[in-house]
């Protein structure tokens, strides 16, 4: 009989789990609806025009790569959740650290994320002590300068922090947040959780900004990847919870659904994504635009998704790249010129299988 009840317990608690938001579980059901990659593409005639090429290695011996940003000189600053230390790596592939940001206190899914770089400026985004938060530094090519902090009391949380950093076409600082595992957050116009914010370099609310605040977008549950195609369109990957992982088109002030929706609902009150997957073949991170597709980091895919677009913004069948070769990827750039992307693995986040050299940065050429 004891085994019994244990058996039942066990049913139960597998049947509540709420999923892992950057390992997924595929399954749950969901009633709000959503298609597979095919499915969802509405336009199944818009194939990719380019295909990467051979990987190599830029860096090895890394601990969690979150983020890469582009220096001009051709090398990048990377950043690493886990040890809080922010290092340049150049195009050769010298690693040398660039500062070890103190304030960081990395926990769970939180640490030094998200980098950006503009006018001889560095921004980061990072879990404090008590928030999450965006803080800009002077920088000198080899050494940060003294930090000030342009944004705080973005919610922290053990999960779903968001992180993301990017400057977009327009000029202003994209940062993605997560909803911290409090689901309300993501539909509460109040609070900077569960958003894509837009910001001056100051830190303020971007001229134009929908409701006149941070707040670009809202409704999400944990925007990973942010990344813009020629024509200026904006795109987010993020994580679904049980069922639908997504790639949206970004509207200012769309509602994104989460938490009254995962994946496509089909409801006007909410934007639906342009793509999704089944949780097991993503766990979308970091994401890039080059050579006419999207190339989105899968952290429990284990693979390097591309999606081609067209005009307009529609995206074609996704195809997938290296299964199961590098592990969990999570950090993707495009190189300055497009001709390239640098992607991290995330294999020493503690949900991986850590291989010989890892985690690392490699090059993957696009033609």
């Amino acid at each position: 009989m004891r085994k019994l009840w244990t058996l039942v317990l066990l049913v139960a608690l597998t049947a509540c789990s709420p999923g892992s938001p950057e390992t997924g579980s595929s399954e749950a059901a969901t009633t709000s609806g959503g298609t597979t990659a095919d499915e969802a593409t509405p336009a199944d005639s818009v194939t990719a025009t380019v295909r990467p090429g051979t990987p190599k290695d830029v860096a090895t011996g890394l601990a969690v790569p979150w983020a890469i940003a582009f220096l001009p000189d051709g090398g990048a600053l990377v950043t690493e959740r886990d040890a809080a230390r922010l290092l340049k790596v150049s195009a050769s592939g010298q690693v040398s650290e660039v500062a070890r940001i103190a304030e960081a206190r990395p926990d769970g899914e939180g640490g030094l994320m998200g980098v950006a770089v503009k006018d001889g400026q560095v921004f980061l985004y990072y879990t404090a002590e008590r928030d999450n938060r965006v803080v800009r530094y002077a920088f000198d090519g080899r050494r940060l300068g003294a930090g000030k902090v342009i944004v705080e009391g973005i919610p922290k949380g053990g999960i779903h922090n968001g992180g993301r950093l990017a400057f977009g076409p327009d000029g202003y600082l994209y940062a993605a947040t997560g909803e911290v595992g409090d689901r309300p957050l993501a539909q509460d116009r109040g609070s900077l959780a569960g958003k894509i914010l837009r910001m001056t370099a100051d830190g303020a609310p971007a001229p134009g900004n929908p409701f006149g605040t941070l707040v670009y977008s809202y409704g999400h549950r944990n925007v990973q990847g942010l990344a813009w195609d020629p024509e200026g369109r904006l795109y987010a990957s993020e994580f679904g919870q049980n069922t639908w992982d997504e790639v949206n088109l970004i509207k200012p002030g769309g509602n994104y659904g989460w938490p009254e929706v995962e994946g496509r609902g089909d409801d006007p009150r909410y934007v639906n994504p342009i793509v999704t997957w089944p949780t097991s073949d993503a766990s979308p991170s970091g994401m890039a635009y080059a050579g006419g597709s999207l190339w989105v980091g899968a952290l429990r895919g284990q693979r390097l998704w591309q999606v081609p677009l067209a005009a307009g913004g529609t995206a074609g069948k996704p195809v997938a790249h290296f299964a199961g070769r590098y592990g969990r990827l999570r950090a993707v750039t495009a190189t300055p010129d497009g001709s390239a992307l640098w992607v991290g693995t995330s294999n020493e986040d503690g949900r991986g299988s850590p291989r010989e050299g890892d985690d690392r940065v490699i090059s993957v050429p696009i033609s």
